[in-house]
C-alpha cells in the first residue's frame, strides 16, 4: 500500500463544526447539540497493515464504503495495525462502525468479537456484539498522547467485522448511521473534487472482471480497439478466481465456429479434469494466468479494485461511467463509444435505465461459499494449506500434535439432530462422507431473498450452515479429529439476479425445441440447470434453506450443442450497451444452460468482435445484427489469438 493511499484514509480535523456537523445524528439534532472539537477519522481499509484481515467490498453499494472482515474459519486473525497521529493529546470517546453479524437471526453468541487496541491495551468495551444492522458501537473514552498506535484484535476467527472508527474530543458527539452522510463525510474529508477525475476515452468500456468481461476486453482490443477493462477486486476470474474457485464450464471451439473459445481456453490452467475441481486449491484457478492474458493486450487499460458506482445517459445512450477505487474513495470518469456489462448484477444496465427482469416474487437461485477441509496429520496437506495460521499448524504437526479441537457454535444453524450432505447419521443406508461434504456447489442459500441487496445476509447464512455442520461432524458426532477447515470463500459466488433485455429474451423452450436463429453466435452445452431447495434437507428451515436441488431430466435436458443468438447481447432500448455473463438477455428458464463461465466466455469474445464492427462501420449493436452480420460471422470463423495491427 503506498503512502499517498495511505494519508487519504487518516482524516485529522481540528474545530471544525461544521465538518463534523456532517455525521452528527438525527438524535443529537433533536438535542439541538453542535458538533465541536478535534477528531480523527481511521477507514478500516487505511489500515497500515491489515494482518489477517480481508478487505470486503460486495456490499460496497448498500454500505458506501468496503470494510474489513476477520475471517480465520474459528482461528483469530492477525491484528490489523496503524500508527496514527491525533490533532492533540487528551480525552477522545471512540465510536466503532460495525454489527453483530448473527443478531438478525437473534441467534446467541456473538461470534464476531472484536477488540480496539491502543498502544497494546484494549478499550474495554468488546466490539461486535450489538446490533443487527451496521451502526456507530460506543467504545468509551480514553487518555492518549499525540502518537498511538492503532489496532483491531480479532478475538474468535468467526467474521468479526470493522468499516471505521472515529475518535472525537467532544465527547457528547453521537455520529450518524446514515449512510448518504457517512459518504458525504468521507468526501469531504478526502478533500477529493465534486466531479470526478477525467480517467480517459474508449472505443469500448467493459465492466466486470470475470470471465466474460476478460474477453470481452481481449476480444476487442485484438480486434484494434482502445478498451478499458474495470474490475472491483485483486484479481480476475470472478467466479472462476482463487476467491470463489468454481470451476468454469461449457464446451468451447464447437462448429461451426471452432475459433469461438479460443480466447477462454488461453485463460484456464491445463488441468485434467477427472474430479470435482470446484473449492480445489488457488493455483488450480491460476490468477495470475489470467492478469498476464489481460496484461499482454497494450490496447487494454486495466483498472483494478475500482467499482461502477454511477452511469451518465441520455438519449438512449450511456455516455460515461463513474467509478471508485475500492481503497482511496477517489473516482473517475470513463468516456466510452460503446459499454460492455458484464457485472453479473447488470449494474451498468441497471443505472443507465436499461429493460431488465428480476422478480423477487418468485424463489431464485441461490449464493454459494465454497469450503474445504484438511487432514492436519497429513504432510502434504499441512504443506499446503492456505491456513491464516500455517505456521503454528506446522509447528503441531512437526511436534506431533495432530488433533483440531473445534469450538462449540450455538449462533450458527443447529445441525445437531438433522441431516445434511456428507453426514450419515440422520440419513438411511448412507455413510459419513467428506467428499459430500466439502467443495460441493449445493451449499447455498438466499433463496427468497434479494441476491443483489441482501448479499451480506445471503453470504453469512452461508457460513451459518458451513459452521453448523462441521460442529455437528466434529462435536457431536465425533468425527474427524485431525480434521479442521482450510479454506472457504467470503466473496460469494452468485448465479441469478437482473437479466438485461435484448431483441431476442431466449427462453428453456427454445433450447428443448432447438429454436434456430440465423444470429447463432456462441455455443451452449449445460443441461438447464436452475436451482431451488433440496427436500431431504428443508424441514426446520424452511424460508432459510442451505442446501439446493437442480432440474433434470428429460424436460431439461436438449439434443447436442446449441446455438444462442447474438440479439441476447445487447441491449433493447440502450443504444450503445452490450451484455456477457449471466445478465445477458434470457428467462429464467433461458439462464440455466447460459450461466456457466465458458459459455460466458465465449458470449465476451462475440461482444468484442460486434464492437469492433461497430467501431468500423459506424453502427449500433442491433445494426451489427441488421445490416452487418456477415462481418460478425467473418470475425467469428477468425481464431481468437489473431490481431488487427
Amino acid at each position: 500500500m503506498t503512502k499517498t493511499r495511505i494519508n487519504r484514509r487518516l482524516f485529522l480535523g481540528s474545530a471544525s463544526s461544521t465538518m463534523l456537523g456532517l455525521l452528527l445524528s438525527k438524535n443529537a439534532f433533536a438535542k439541538n447539540q453542535l458538533a465541536t472539537g478535534e477528531f480523527l477519522f481511521l477507514e478500516a481499509e487505511g489500515f497500515d497493515d491489515l494482518g489477517g484481515w480481508e478487505l470486503d467490498q460486495q456490499s460496497m453499494d448498500q454500505m458506501g464504503s468496503p470494510y474489513l472482515l476477520a475471517h480465520g474459519l474459528g482461528i483469530p486473525v492477525k491484528d490489523a495495525v496503524k500508527k496514527v497521529k491525533f490533532p492533540s493529546k487528551g480525552t477522545y470517546r471512540v465510536w466503532v462502525r460495525t454489527k453483530d453479524w448473527v443478531a438478525p437471526w437473534k441467534a446467541p453468541g456473538s461470534p464476531g468479537k472484536f477488540q480496539v487496541l491502543i498502544d497494546d491495551k484494549p478499550l474495554k468495551e468488546t466490539f461486535g456484539t450489538k446490533g443487527s444492522e451496521w451502526h456507530w458501537h460506543d467504545g468509551g473514552t480514553f487518555e492518549t498522547e499525540e502518537e498511538a498506535t492503532i489496532a483491531l484484535h480479532d478475538l474468535t476467527g468467526f467474521e468479526g467485522r470493522c468499516e471505521a472508527i472515529l475518535f472525537c474530543k467532544d465527547l457528547s458527539f453521537e455520529p450518524s448511521n446514515d449512510v448518504e452522510a457517512l459518504s458525504q463525510f468521507r468526501r469531504q474529508l478526502l478533500g477529493l473534487p465534486e466531479k470526478p477525475d477525467e480517467g480517459g476515452a474508449f472505443d469500448l468500456v467493459v465492466v466486470g472482471g470475470g470471465f466474460a468481461g476478460i474477453c470481452s476486453a481481449i476480444s476487442g482490443a485484438r480486434q484494434g480497439l482502445s478498451v478499458a477493462l474495470i474490475q472491483d477486486r485483486p484479481v480476475l476470474g470472478g467466479n472462476g478466481s482463487s476467491e470463489v474457485r468454481v470451476w468454469p464450464e461449457g464446451h468451447t471451439k464447437q462448429k461451426p465456429y471452432p475459433h469461438i473459445g479460443d480466447i477462454v481456453e488461453e485463460l484456464l490452467p491445463n488441468i485434467k479434469r477427472d474430479r470435482n475441481l470446484n473449492g480445489e486449491a488457488a493455483s488450480f484457478f491460476d490468477d495470475e494466468l489470467k492478469m498476464e492474458a489481460v496484461k499482454k493486450e497494450p490496447r487494454i487499460k486495466l483498472i483494478m479494485n475500482h467499482r461502477a458506482m454511477s452511469v451518465e445517459a441520455g438519449g438512449k445512450k450511456v455516455k460515461a461511467i463513474v467509478i471508485q477505487d475500492t481503497i482511496s474513495g477517489r473516482q473517475q470518469r470513463l468516456v466510452g463509444q460503446f459499454f460492455a456489462d458484464c457485472t453479473g448484477d447488470a449494474k451498468v444496465g441497471h443505472l443507465s435505465g436499461a429493460d431488465y427482469e428480476y422478480s423477487l416474487d418468485e424463489p431464485l437461485m441461490g449464493s454459494s461459499n465454497l469450503f474445504s477441509v484438511l487432514d492436519a496429520s497429513d504432510k502434504e496437506q499441512v504443506l499446503g494449506c492456505e491456513c491464516k495460521d500455517k505456521t503454528a499448524l506446522t509447528m503441531s504437526y512437526q511436534s506431533g500434535k495432530f488433533a483440531q479441537p473445534f469450538p462449540r457454535c450455538p449462533w450458527a444453524l443447529d445441525l445437531s439432530d438433522k441431516p445434511f450432505p456428507g453426514r450419515a447419521k440422520y440419513r438411511e443406508n448412507g455413510k459419513d462422507d467428506l467428499s459430500k461434504f466439502e467443495r460441493m456447489w449445493y451449499w447455498e442459500s438466499g433463496f427468497q431473498q434479494d441476491q443483489i441487496e441482501d448479499i451480506e445476509l445471503i453470504r453469512d447464512h452461508n457460513f451459518r450452515a458451513m459452521y453448523g455442520a462441521w460442529d455437528a461432524l466434529k462435536n457431536v458426532d465425533g468425527l474427524y479429529k485431525n480434521y479442521r477447515l482450510s479454506w472457504a470463500a467470503f466473496i460469494a459466488g452468485k448465479r441469478e439476479s437482473r437479466r438485461l433485455l435484448g431483441d431476442v429474451v431466449l427462453d428453456g423452450k427454445d433450447f428443448m425445441e432447438q429454436k434456430e436463429f440465423s444470429d447463432a453466435a456462441f455455443p451452449c452445452s449445460w443441461h438447464i440447470d436452475l436451482h431451488f431447495p433440496q427436500k431431504a434437507y428443508q424441514k426446520g428451515f424452511e424460508g432459510e434453506e442451505f442446501v439446493s436441488d437442480y432440474t433434470r431430466g428429460k424436460a431439461h435436458t436438449y439434443k447436442g450443442i446449441y446455438w444462442a443468438p447474438y440479439r441476447c447481447l445487447y441491449s433493447r432500448n440502450i443504444d450503445n450497451l452490450f451484455m456477457a455473463g449471466r445478465d445477458i438477455s434470457v428467462s429464467k428458464t433461458g439462464l440455466g444452460p447460459v450461466r456457466v463461465m465458458r459459455t460466458c466466455g465465449m458470449m465476451g469474445e462475440v461482444v468484442g468482435k460486434a464492437a469492433a464492427v461497430c467501431i468500423r462501420e459506424k453502427a449500433t449493436p442491433r445494426d451489427v445484427y441488421e445490416k452487418h452480420l456477415p462481418k460478425l460471422k467473418e470475425l467469428m470463423k477468425m481464431p481468437g489469438s489473431e490481431r488487427v495491427s
